[in-house]
């Protein structure tokens, strides 16, 4: 089993991740929380170098949990599985007895395993049923989306979520086709892109469909609402010398992320004024100068690296 999942999973930024949260862990018995399970790679690795350390590991997909918490099985106590949406992660806490922890990982997007598994919907590289639930028990799927939402709808997620230049065109080709045949798979998906959006040599990268895939799993997903939720959460989770350390893999992500790590470590006081109330001063410090990426040879060895923007900020002092 163990074998199984390691080589469908290989985490990304691993060694900056153990480099960016390590200070935060060393003494005592810190807790980590992995907000972002999937097959457990990060949590493996954590638990493996820090040996007083307990991992709560977040994941709303069942299967990615029950895999994950038969390979760390043998770490016993010192993993906690938990399903539930990383924005629940307060609740999460509550639920063990816990008030703070020492650091949170965050490694946003569609896990490896979703995307490696064929049943799942989220490739347009296999012909499976348009689903892209993270947590298949609840929630819309990509095909209801696709047979049901206006072309504006459709063309707005495509633009938005995808940013997608051809948004309208597409939009415009599914609900032409579904008038006579509703869409179910994902290679249906694929070929009706396919012939939209055109191929520019020198100028298209990967499959044509790529942003109107990502666009659908984040709309199925909520992805961007439960984010905007979740970081000023994980801030408040985090022990006074804490640190989180956030994944991105596309612009709309890190903009969020950004957006909220930047405003808990900047001061609210006004400029007028001559001292900074302790009130306004700021909850966190960055750690990362902009964003830091995935190196050379990472991005060869794994190329689910290649678009990973990283941003870590270390808790310096509890929120009025």
């Amino acid at each position: 089993m163990a074998k199984e999942i390691n080589e469908l999973h290989t985490p990304v930024a691993l060694e900056y991740a153990l480099e960016m949260l390590g200070p935060a862990l060393m003494g005592g018995s810190p807790v980590l929380v992995d907000g972002t399970l999937g097959l457990g790679g990060h949590t493996e690795a954590f638990l493996e170098k820090f040996e007083n350390l307990t991992v709560i590991g977040i994941d709303r997909d069942e299967k990615a949990l029950e895999l994950a918490t038969a390979r760390l099985a043998r770490f016993g106590a010192r993993f906690i599985p938990a399903h539930a949406i990383y924005s629940e992660i307060l609740e999460v806490l509550d639920a063990e007895g816990i008030e703070s922890v020492e650091a949170i990982l965050l490694d946003l997007g569609v896990s490896s395993m979703q995307l490696d598994e064929a049943d799942r919907g989220f490739a347009y590289s296999f012909d499976a049923p348009l689903d892209m639930r993270m947590n298949q028990n609840v929630g819309i799927t990509a095909a209801e989306i696709l047979n049901t939402y206006s072309e504006a709808e459709l063309a707005r997620i495509f633009k938005e979520y995808g940013e997608e230049r051809y948004a309208k065109q597409v939009a415009k080709a599914i609900v032409g086709r579904r008038s006579d045949e509703s869409f179910s798979s994902s290679s249906d998906l694929a070929a009706l892109v396919s012939k939209v959006i055109p191929y520019i040599p020198g100028k298209s990268t990967g499959h044509p469909a790529k942003r109107i895939f990502q666009a659908l799993r984040i709309e199925v997903n909520g992805e961007l609402e439960i984010l905007e939720e979740t970081i000023p959460a994980a801030v408040e989770a985090l022990k006074v010398g804490g640190r989180i350390l956030v994944m991105s893999y596309h612009s709309l992500e890190d903009s969020i992320v950004k957006k909220a790590l930047v405003g808990a470590a900047t001061s609210l006081t006004p400029i007028d004024m001559p001292i900074e109330l302790p009130e306004h001063a700021p909850v966190v410090r960055m750690l990362t100068k902009g964003t830091a990426v995935a190196s050379d040879a990472e991005k060869i060895a794994n190329p689910r690296a290649a678009s990973v923007r990283m941003r870590a900020a270390e808790k310096i002092r509890e929120a009025a």
